[in-house]
């Protein structure tokens, strides 16, 4: 493509765009909210770059190490918590170093719109001794893969770009240029640089801290960090998003913004500091940047007047430094919308037959969530991918098998794959008893309907073998296992009544696909019968948003919403509800 290109873009698809011009030849990713139109972006490119959907994030790290061993610039893509998945080999990583260069992009969720936490990654990265760029829009999150790409072969370092929801998901215009051509790096054995025993391992970590000293000197002069000077009464130190905000609500104010957050150019941060008379710092969840410039005795003020949770805005960054607020029309006053499943969600038919049973459910993160919610009200615990098989476990063997059999554990077919199996894998070898559930709707639903190694189709569009639940399941040793019609909902109470009686490990696999699925054809819409109307209300009770109740009691289906799932046909015993084709 011609240099002088400009386009509107995601800033994931600014992130893509990134990785293609800097050379990358491999990415791996896991999807998860707000990081998934990266790869989604990245396949556009597969005739030069090969992307893969990982099972999880650790193995994504992992093939993008591989990569960057092998002497190619590679990549891998998660959300915030996926970090954690992939802490393991990035840590040591961080020891090993590169052959070609490798970058890591870490998706935050200030504000949490789709996650269990508010994890701020610099944290881990500091850890870990790995750098971290952040970028502020569209343009440089384009430009800091690329800066990240090229930092990551200077200094021997995995590199981090970490973006925000905000800059994951907004738009900005981005001047495209044409693709790097970077030659394959020789691979070289080295026992001592890549074989992380305790003793090349005590030798390499010197060599991380003497990197870290002299990244941390460079950045002082790297362009990436830039100090914009005006009213020396107001200095401001930022970065990423929030530097965004601090221009709009204070314009006059003398700025450094800064590309790398991690490590800190020290120097830089000094000389500007001496040039202002009060010094703030504006960041996004935990106090990294300031608690490292209070350290070197820099009187500033970051946390006093900022929180330390969710978004900042700026309108009350203004109100924070400035007191008063940004002239700006009050939002409407409109009410809260819960996220809800969807209207012939095979989820809802199986969380509607829990309720009846009123059975305890341990959940994980996913669609399934939001069973939690009245009127289903059955998820009782989430805690991160793949918990809910090893939470259900533990009560098992703190209070022995007859305390679970009013409960089962809820999983996903994606999140199953991710790190669900090593949970199934350690209840049966430890012996543990109690009923499992995989809600097999044949795609990663929650981040966009993401292909996995169960869907039998891969990121890239290839048809590939698909791995079977039901097989992976039986091949672990465990005896009982039946896949079920998530909306046979006679079936599916029978099993779940038998198998929660048994002392034994049992594992329901119901199998429906996503009704949002393209290749699921809605042949029908479901239309109320008023005459045969009882107005019992069993049709509402699974809460599906197709269904209200009239003011004479009967009910209404809309059927622009209707997807034809029959569940509340199934529950109506008066014929008050039909099929229309």
């Amino acid at each position: 493509m011609s240099d002088s290109k400009k386009v509107m873009m995601l800033g994931n698809a600014a992130i893509a765009r990134g990785a293609y011009e800097a050379g990358a030849k491999v990415s791996a990713a896991y999807p998860g909210t707000p990081s998934t139109e990266i790869s989604e972006n990245l396949v556009q490119y597969k005739d030069e770059l090969y992307c893969e959907w990982s099972p999880n994030e650790k193995v994504a790290t992992e093939v993008a190490i591989g990569a960057s061993m092998a002497g190619v610039r590679a990549m891998c893509s998660m959300k915030h918590v996926g970090v954690n998945v992939a802490a393991d080999p990035l840590y040591t990583v961080s020891y090993i170093g590169v052959t070609g260069g490798l970058v890591m992009i870490a998706a935050d969720d200030p504000g949490m719109y789709s996650s269990q936490n508010e994890q701020d990654t610099r944290m881990v990265a500091a850890a870990a001794h790995v750098p971290v760029l952040e970028p502020s829009d569209s343009q440089e999150a384009k430009d800091f893969v690329k800066a990240a790409f090229d930092i990551s072969e200077k200094y021997d370092t995995p590199v981090i770009v970490r973006t925000t929801t905000r800059l994951a998901h907004s738009q900005g215009m981005v001047t495209l240029e044409d693709r790097a051509d970077i030659p394959d790096k020789t691979y070289e054995r080295d026992i001592a640089k890549r074989v992380m025993m305790p003793a090349m391992a005590k030798k390499r970590h010197i060599v991380v801290e003497e990197r870290e000293k002299r990244l941390a000197e460079d950045a002082c002069d790297m362009p990436i960090n830039r100090v914009e000077m005006r009213d020396t009464k107001i200095g401001v130190i930022a970065s990423g998003i929030p530097y965004l905000y601090v221009r709009e609500a204070i314009p006059d104010a003398s700025v450094l913004k800064l590309g790398l957050v991690n490590p800190l150019p020290r120097k830089l941060i000094e000389d500007f500091a001496k040039k202002v008379d009060k010094l703030y710092i504006v960041e996004e969840l935990d106090p990294m940047t300031e608690t490292q410039v209070k350290s070197w005795g820099i009187n500033c003020i970051g946390k006093e007047i900022f929180t330390v949770q969710g978004e900042y805005s700026a309108n009350m960054i203004r109100q924070a430094i400035l007191g008063k607020d940004l002239d700006l029309k009050d939002p409407a006053d409109i009410p809260n919308r819960p996220p809800i499943l969807c209207p012939g969600c095979p989820h809802r038919s199986v969380y509607t037959v829990l309720n009846k049973l009123k059975l305890h459910a341990a959940g994980d993160i996913g669609c399934y969530t939001l069973g939690a919610v009245a009127p289903l009200s059955v998820i009782d615990t989430t805690v991160c991918m793949g918990s809910s098989i090893s939470t259900l476990h533990g009560m098992e063997k703190a209070k022995g098998s007859e305390y679970i059999k009013n409960w089962v554990a809820v999983i996903g077919d994606s999140t199953f794959m991710h790190t669900g199996v090593n949970s199934l894998m350690n209840m049966f070898y430890n012996q543990g008893t109690g009923t499992v559930m995989i809600l097999d709707n044949s795609t990663t639903g929650m981040t966009g309907h993401q292909d996995h190694a169960a869907t039998g189709k891969t990121l890239q569009g290839d048809i590939v073998p698909a791995i079977s639940i039901y097989e992976l399941c039986r091949a672990i040793g465990i005896k009982n296992v039946k896949e079920v019609d998530a909306f046979d909902i006679d079936e599916l109470e029978k099993t779940v009544k038998e198998f929660v009686a048994k002392d034994e490990l049992c594992v329901i696999i119901t199998k429906s696909p996503c009704v949002m699925l393209k290749q699921r054809p809605v042949t029908h819409k479901c239309v109320p019968v008023p005459e045969n109307c009882k107005k019992c209300g069993m049709c509402l009770k699974p809460g599906c948003p197709a269904l209200t109740r009239l003011e004479d009691g009967t009910i209404a289906i809309d059927d622009t919403l209707c997807n034809g799932c029959d569940l509340c046909m199934k529950l109506c015993k008066f014929g008050a509800i039909k099929e229309q084709k």
